[in-house]
C-alpha cells in the first residue's frame, strides 16, 4: 500500500494545512511557525505520525488487510474534509503558501534538512530490512506465516512503522508527491521478475529514484523560464500505470 493509501501523505497535508491556514486565525507562535520551514516540516511529521498511531491502532483489532486500507483511505477522506474547511477560512496568501507546499519540491533543501532526511531514510531503510522475511511470509497467506511462527501483528506494526517512516519523512521535507510510493514497486516486480522483498527493496530504491529525477527533469522545462508542479508529472506518469496494472492483474492488492 503506498502513503496515500494509508492516509500518511494525508496526515502530513493536515499537519501542514493546520499550521498555514491556523495561523491566519490563530496567530501568536502558531503563526510565526507557520512561517517558518522547519515548522512547516514539524508540522508536517507531526501529522503522518498521528495518522499513523490511528492506523497501528486499527492494525492491532482488524485482521483484514483489505480492511485496513479502506480505513486509510477514510483517515485520508476525513483529513481532505478538514483541510477544506480551513482553506475556507483562511486568507488568500495562507491558502497560496498551502497550495504551493502541495505541488511538490525536490528542491531548496540545506545540507542540514538533507543530513536529517538521510537520518530518517537510513532508519525507515532499518525497519524495512527487519520486515523483509516478514514481508516474504506472508506472500503465502496470514495461516502460513502463523504456522512458521510469525507474529502478524508485531510485524504489521513493523511494516507499517517503516512505510510512514520513509514516506512522513519525504513529504515533510519534499511536499506529498502522489504515485511515486504506489507504482514504482509493482513497476520494479515487472522488471525483476520476483515476488522476493529482498531483491524488490534495493529494486525499488533505484527505479524509484531514476523515475524521481526524470520527473524532475521534466517538470523544470530545460529550455523555459517555467518549472511545472512535480506533483502533476509523477500523476501524469503513476495514474496510468497503476490503471494498467489494475487492469492486467484484477486481483492485485495495493
Amino acid at each position: 500500500a503506498g502513503p496515500f493509501v494509508l492516509g500518511i501523505s494525508s496526515g502530513a497535508s493536515l499537519g501542514v494545512a493546520t499550521l498555514v491556514m491556523g495561523s491566519a486565525l490563530m496567530g501568536g507562535v502558531l503563526g510565526g511557525l507557520g512561517d517558518s520551514k522547519w515548522g512547516i516540516i514539524i508540522a508536517s511529521s507531526l501529522g503522518s505520525f498521528l495518522v499513523l498511531l490511528a492506523v497501528l491502532a486499527v492494525s492491532v483489532r482488524v485482521r483484514d488487510t483489505m480492511a485496513i486500507l479502506i480505513i486509510g483511505l477514510m483517515f485520508a477522506s476525513l483529513t481532505s474534509a478538514i483541510v477544506g474547511i480551513l482553506s475556507f477560512f483562511t486568507s488568500a496568501e495562507q491558502l497560496q503558501q498551502y497550495i504551493f507546499w502541495g505541488f511538490g519540491s525536490l528542491g531548496n533543501l540545506s545540507w542540514n534538512e538533507v543530513f536529517i532526511l538521510g537520518i530518517v531514510f537510513f532508519l525507515g531503510i532499518a525497519f524495512s530490512i527487519f520486515s523483509l522475511k516478514a514481508l516474504n511470509s506472508l506472500l503465502l497467506g496470514e495461516h502460513y506465516a502463523k504456522s512458521m511462527g510469525l507474529n502478524i501483528n508485531k510485524s504489521r506494526i513493523l511494516i507499517i512503522l517503516a512505510t510512514s517512516l520513509l514516506a512522513g519523512g519525504i513529504t515533510a521535507f519534499a511536499g506529498p508527491i502522489a504515485f511515486i510510493g504506489l507504482a514504482i514497486p509493482h513497476i520494479a516486480r515487472q522488471i525483476m521478475n520476483s515476488g522476493n522483498h529482498s531483491t524488490l527493496m534495493p529494486a525499488v530504491i533505484f527505479i524509484g529514484a531514476i523515475v524521481m529525477l526524470i520527473c524532475d527533469s521534466i517538470a523544470q522545462l530545460p529550455t523555459t523560464d517555467y518549472t511545472l508542479p512535480i506533483n502533476a508529472v509523477t500523476a501524469i506518469f503513476g495514474a496510468p500505470v497503476v490503471i494498467w496494472l489494475l487492469v492486467r492483474k484484477k486481483n492485485m492488492i495495493f
